[in-house]
């Protein structure tokens, strides 16, 4: 009788632990097997109805993720916006609270972007608005080297970022447009033309120094040099940012010209020579841009049309350490409904696999805004903008590159 009654016990007792690692592994664990990699999911904080946009991703030296995002009642007309951000611990499974990063009060603190350079130095560069205008804005950076012992880094230094683009800026967007030799397109005969507009404006020392914003993570080359990239929504192109000191000091490169190039994103190839791929703001087609440097990211070829679609949203691009390339994007000419990301295996000529993040009809959602980071144990981590109508998070993806190869 004892003897039926342990075993009637055992079996209870082991069928109430498989359900249990049933129910936890649907809800908490990926289910693995041997065919196939995983991809982690979690939303970094609960659905709320601010407005929380613009994520970037770092990893620490010590394993430890950090993500930063703007988050307040609007954007650029909007003063209570400030820079927030949270920290998933190596070996934990939840994002710690929020914290704050930065705040300048009385104005909007947008577009936070995080840095890591080879001196394990931690920056953050972001904008602050001022009069509520995006061509006014400020750059700003902080910069701190104690970060793995509470969750918000101690910051040690903290600058405004000012540049100081001469003529040759105006020259080189004057002969930008001839080469680009396309005829003006939506314009009336009295209206007065886009590319006279821009180039009357780059002549004007006010507003050719100021307004330049931040979006993608910047890149180190092997020489030390820093390239922050940089955009202006007032010339409606791009610029780098340049430090040949560790951040120091910083001066501007010449002008990626195009009718509408904004939000670089730069890749080094094997051969040394850089790439920037772009967000599109200008005529339709929308497709992403690219544009190359030759001389370590001071001076850039005219945009030309890639391919890949764009709707008007930000992309990033990384290496991977095997020297594969991804790219993140929405895969569509219209609405951010649909964030992809493909992998090219020869520096961009080709993108051979592309698998979705996420996806909902349009009008149900918007996915956009990605920033990637591979991270020392071989993972690729994306964090983007997550919305659905007045419900708002960051969301944070993780799985291996072998996942993207997989058939869907």
């Amino acid at each position: 009788m004892k003897s039926n009654q342990f075993k009637i016990f055992l079996f209870i007792n082991t069928l109430v632990l498989f359900v249990l690692i049933c129910v936890t592994g649907n809800a908490q664990i990926p289910v693995k097997n041997s065919n196939k990699e995983t991809l982690t999911s979690e939303f970094i904080f609960p659905f709320q109805n601010l407005h929380v946009h613009s994520s970037s991703i770092i990893e620490l030296p010590n394993g430890d993720l950090l993500v930063c995002w703007f988050e307040g009642s609007g954007e650029r007309t909007a003063n209570d916006v400030m820079i927030k951000g949270a920290r998933l611990k190596k070996g934990v499974s939840e994002w710690s609270k929020s914290f704050l990063l930065a705040d300048t009060p009385g104005h909007p603190d947008c577009n936070p972007v995080f840095f890591m350079d080879q001196n394990d130095q931690l920056y953050l560069f972001w904008i602050v608005v001022i009069a509520n205008r995006w061509e006014t804005s400020v750059l700003k950076s902080r910069i701190s080297t104690d970060y793995e012992n509470s969750l918000a880094p101690k910051w040690e230094w903290q600058d405004v970022i000012l540049l100081k683009p001469g003529d040759e800026f105006a020259e080189t967007i004057r002969t930008g447009f001839l080469e680009l030799k396309t005829p003006e397109l939506a314009w009336a005969e009295y209206a007065p033309l886009y590319e006279k507009m821009v180039y009357e404006a780059a002549k004007d020392p006010r507003k050719r120094e100021t307004g330049w914003m931040t979006r993608t993570h910047p890149i180190q080359l092997p020489n030390g040099r820093i390239l922050l990239p940089l955009y202006s929504d007032g010339f409606n192109l791009s610029i780098m940012a340049i430090s040949d000191d560790n951040g120091e000091t910083w001066k501007p490169g010449l002008p990626i010209v195009s009718r509408g190039n904004v939000q670089p994103s730069v890749i080094q190839k094997k051969n040394g020579s850089l790439v920037a791929y772009m967000r599109d703001g200008g005529d339709e087609p929308g497709r992403i841009m690219i544009s190359s440097s030759n001389d370590n990211g001071y001076k850039w070829s005219t945009v030309q049309d890639t391919d890949l679609p764009n709707p008007g949203a930000s992309v990033e691009v990384i290496a991977l350490k095997n020297g594969e390339w991804i790219l993140i994007y929405n895969n569509t000419e219209h609405g951010r409904h649909s964030l992809a990301i493909s992998l090219s295996d020869d520096e961009g000529k080709t993108w051979k696999w592309t698998r979705i993040l996420d996806k909902k009809e349009p009008g149900k959602g918007s996915f956009s805004y990605p920033s990637v980071i591979q991270s020392k144990d071989g993972s690729i981590h994306v964090t983007y903008s997550y919305h659905l109508n007045k419900d708002r998070t960051i969301k944070h993806v993780a799985f291996s590159a072998s996942w993207l190869k997989e058939k869907k």
